[in-house]
C-alpha cells in the first residue's frame, strides 16, 4: 500500500508540472502570436525588421553600452550599410501579452516630428527584441539639468528652445497624429539632444493610443505608471479626475521646473518627498513679491533681467501644468502660446493641492481654467 500511495504521489506532481510547463508554454506562444499578428497587420507601414543575428554584428555583439533603463539595456551600433550609427535598445522579456513591445513600435512607428525621435528598426525573434533609433552624442537632457560639471550648463536661451521644442512634440503626440499618442513617461531622462541641442522625446514602452475624435482623450488604466516626481496626481488616485493627455501636461510641467530650477539641489536637504517640497518651494520664492526677488540658482546666477524674465516665464508656465485637477491644466497648444507670449499675460497660478481632494472641490467653488481639448 505504501509503495502504491509513493507512486500516485510521484505521478501526480510530475502531472501538474507538466501541466503548469503546457501553461507557461502557452502563454508565450500566444504573446509571440499576438506580436505577430500586430506587425502582420502592420503591413508595408511597419519599421525595417531585422534579424538578431543582424542585431548582434551592427552592435559588435553589444559592445558598447549607452545607458540602461526598466525595459532594456541601450547599445550603440551601426547600421549594416555603415551609414550611419544608431542607438539599439534590447528589450527585457514581454510582459503581459507583448504590450510594452507593441506600444514601442506602434507609438513610434506613426510618428513623424522633429521633436519626435524616429524608429528606424527592430528585431523580434523568438524571445529576443529589439528597437532601434537614432543615435545623439549629446545623451539625454537629464545630464545637463542634474549636474554640476560646467562643461554640462546650458544657457536660458538654450533651455527655453528646449522647452519649447519638447513642447511642439508633446503637442504633435496629443494633436498632430492620426491616433492621439499619450506618452505618461515624459521626464529628462526621456528628452534626447541632437548636435544642435535639439530636443527629441524617446521610450515609448508605457505609451497609450487614444482616438482622436475622443475629446477628452480619457483612457482607462488597471495601475499607476511613470516616473515618481513626475506622474501626474489622477494617475495614481481618480479622485482628482480622469487620466488623459493632461497627464503628460503634468509631467512636462514637473520637467520644466527641473530645468529651469534644478530640483536635485533644492531637495538635497528636505525630508520629504520631492515632489511634494519641490513645488512648495518655487511658490515660496514667488510670494516674496510678485517676481522672483531671490534668483533662483541652476547652473550660476541669473545674470540679467531677460534671462530672469526667461527662467520666471519658465516657472510659471510650469506651475500652471502642474495643477491638481486636469481640468486645471493647458493643453499643449496653449502651452506653446503660453511660452511664446509675452511675460505680463501670464498670471501666478494657484498653489495645487498636496494631498486627494474633498468631494466639494468639484462643485461650483472649483472653477476649470483650461479646457480639456
Amino acid at each position: 500500500m505504501v509503495l502504491i500511495a509513493f507512486i500516485i504521489i510521484i505521478y501526480a506532481k510530475q502531472r501538474r508540472r507538466n501541466k503548469k510547463f503546457s501553461l507557461l508554454w502557452t502563454k508565450g506562444t500566444m504573446k509571440n502570436q499576438n506580436v505577430e499578428a500586430f506587425l502582420k497587420s502592420y503591413g508595408s507601414l511597419a519599421p525595417k525588421r531585422y534579424t538578431y543575428a543582424e542585431i548582434r554584428k551592427m552592435t559588435n555583439n553589444f559592445e558598447d553600452k549607452l545607458g540602461e533603463g526598466g525595459f532594456g539595456t541601450v547599445y550603440k551600433g551601426k547600421l549594416p550599410d555603415n551609414s550611419r550609427f544608431v542607438a539599439v535598445k534590447k528589450l527585457n522579456k514581454l510582459k503581459g501579452n507583448g504590450d510594452d513591445f507593441i506600444n514601442e513600435v506602434v507609438s513610434m512607428g506613426r510618428t513623424n516630428h522633429v521633436n519626435v525621435v524616429t524608429l528606424l528598426g527592430f528585431c523580434f525573434e523568438g524571445n529576443k527584441r529589439a528597437l532601434i533609433f537614432e543615435f545623439f552624442p549629446n545623451g539625454s537632457l537629464e545630464k545637463f539639468i542634474f549636474t554640476a560639471e560646467t562643461d554640462h550648463s546650458l544657457t536660458s536661451e538654450t533651455l527655453f528652445s528646449i522647452a519649447v521644442g519638447i513642447a511642439k512634440g508633446l503637442d504633435y503626440l496629443h494633436r498632430g497624429c492620426n491616433t492621439r499618442i499619450l506618452h505618461f513617461d515624459i521626464k529628462p531622462h526621456n528628452i534626447l539632444l541632437d548636435e544642435e541641442l535639439r530636443p527629441k522625446i524617446s521610450d515609448f514602452g508605457l505609451a497609450r493610443l487614444c482616438p482622436p475624435n475622443r475629446k477628452e482623450s480619457l483612457v482607462s488604466m488597471s495601475g499607476a505608471r511613470g516616473t515618481i516626481g513626475y506622474i501626474a496626481p489622477e494617475v495614481f488616485c481618480r479622485n482628482f479626475g480622469g487620466v488623459s493627455h493632461k497627464s503628460d501636461v503634468y509631467s512636462y510641467g514637473m520637467m520644466l521646473l527641473d530645468m529651469v530650477c534644478g530640483r536635485n539641489n533644492i531637495v538635497s536637504e528636505a525630508k520629504g518627498s520631492s515632489e511634494v517640497y519641490f513645488p512648495e518651494w518655487i511658490y515660496s520664492q514667488l510670494e516674496v513679491e510678485d517676481e522672483l526677488q531671490n534668483d533662483i540658482e541652476v547652473h550660476g546666477m541669473i545674470k540679467d533681467d531677460e534671462e530672469k524674465e526667461v527662467r520666471r516665464k519658465m516657472i510659471l508656465v510650469g506651475l500652471w501644468c502642474i495643477q491638481s485637477y486636469p481640468s486645471n491644466r493647458p493643453p499643449m497648444n496653449r502651452v506653446l502660446e503660453m511660452l511664446e507670449g509675452p511675460l505680463e499675460l501670464l498670471q501666478v497660478p494657484p498653489k495645487p493641492h498636496l494631498s486627494s481632494p474633498p468631494t466639494s472641490a468639484f462643485g461650483s467653488s472649483t472653477k476649470p481654467v483650461f479646457s480639456t481639448g
